[in-house]
């Protein structure tokens, strides 16, 4: 992304948005049910597209949008021998939607704040209203679709979460609505009753891996440069980032092109040591971490730390915490979670997340916000091995 581009919410990167994806790895069922029902000619107004970040979720949701948009009906695809959501990139509702230029299309999502230059933190509630706008314009060819994407739903503050049920309870002729959530629970109970929910399930390892080898065994050109430097990733990395991305392909990309392996390595390495901490390496973490300018480091860290946190706590309740990505750290996780309740870990993760968004909303110095959370972590871990 040059200097000059207005940043997306919903770019992860530098790598290709999702609209400008040809294809999906991992979703045939999801896929499969959105084409079914597309085909049997009762295709639902509402969907809801669920499951954690980074799964294919906008992907899906761009690949039925251009479906629905190129072909326009059941009858049509069935005679142009449709047999899943693919349309080919050489046409020309694929150049469209990935430029974001089609007309039939509306992407509703975090705008840029030419105040405070950055994208502001939730969607707020005129940029649902858009909706209404956008199905009172008259379609460029009758009966053809008009589809909204909500990108993400979890983002929406009150005003504009009402303004999206009412949006759903007045739907139009040949209006698609493609809400994706990644903590649907949290939504209105009324939205997701006015939805068909369609849950996506995390991907393989072996799918993650996959993505991760040479860019010459991938499909798709347009994303040559972005798949380049995720092929550059050594054989060696490729299986712990796919084990530390837990299903989701965005955090692993997030990771591989981060350097997020090098950063959890570092950081498993200091929490190992809890309760006592290595005061300069940690400040020197926090120095690297929490740089100005490293906005992708400092992401990828709080990621990998409470990713750190939830394996404790997995490891407390009795469940498998996964494979050592860093030799000795189940064993250090299991004396860490051992003799007491697990609750002072679950309030320090959430008072970790707490943390750091407030020190994001308030533009804390991220080296201070660093050196906080490991306070707590010494705190917690100092309770624990004196109780």
């Amino acid at each position: 992304m040059s200097d000059t581009e207005i940043p997306e919410s919903d770019r992860l990167g530098d790598f290709p948005h999702p609209r400008e994806a040809a294809a999906l790895v991992g979703q045939e069922a999801a896929e499969r049910a959105l084409f079914e029902a597309f085909m049997s000619g009762r295709m639902h107004h509402a969907w809801l597209l669920t499951g954690p970040k980074g799964i294919g979720k906008a992907t899906l949701a761009y690949r039925m949008a251009r479906f629905a948009l190129h072909y326009g009906t059941a009858e049509a695809a069935r005679a142009a021998g449709a047999r899943d959501l693919n349309i080919s990139p050489d046409e020309g509702v694929f150049h469209q939607v990935a430029a974001g230029s089609h007309p039939n299309l509306l992407t509703v999502r975090r705008p840029w704040d030419d105040k405070t230059k950055k994208l502001k933190t939730v969607i707020p509630v005129d940029e649902v209203r858009r909706i209404g706008h956008f199905f009172g314009l008259t379609a460029t060819e009758r009966g053809a679709w008009r589809v909204v994407i909500i990108d993400s739903a979890d983002e929406m503050n009150a005003n504009s979460a009402n303004a999206l049920l009412k949006a759903l309870e007045e739907p139009p002729p040949n209006g698609l609505f493609l809400v994706l959530s990644h903590q649907p629970g949290q939504l209105l109970p009324t939205i997701r009753s006015r939805c068909r929910t369609l849950r996506m399930t995390p991907l393989a390892e072996g799918d993650i891996v996959s993505m991760m080898e040479p860019a010459e065994r991938q499909a798709e050109a347009r994303a040559k440069e972005a798949k380049r430097k995720f092929a550059m990733t050594p054989a060696a990395e490729r299986q712990p980032i796919a084990q530390l991305a837990e299903g989701s392909a965005g955090r692993a990309l997030s990771i591989a092109a981060g350097g997020g392996l090098g950063l959890y390595k570092e950081l498993a390495g200091l929490l190992a040591g809890l309760p006592r901490l290595d005061i300069a390496a940690v400040h020197a973490f926090a120095d690297k971490a929490g740089r100005k300018g490293a906005d992708d480091a400092y992401e990828t860290m709080i990621e990998l730390l409470t990713h750190w946190l939830q394996r404790l706590v997995r490891t407390g309740a009795g469940l498998h915490p996964g494979p050592d990505i860093v030799a000795g750290e189940g064993a250090a996780m299991a004396r860490l979670a051992a003799g007491g309740s697990l609750d002072r870990w679950v309030e320090v993760w959430e008072k970790i997340n707490q943390s750091t968004a407030r020190g994001e909303a308030l533009n804390t110095d991220r080296k201070l916000v660093i050196l906080n959370v490991f306070s707590m972590l010494e705190a917690a871990a100092s309770e624990r091995a004196g109780a």
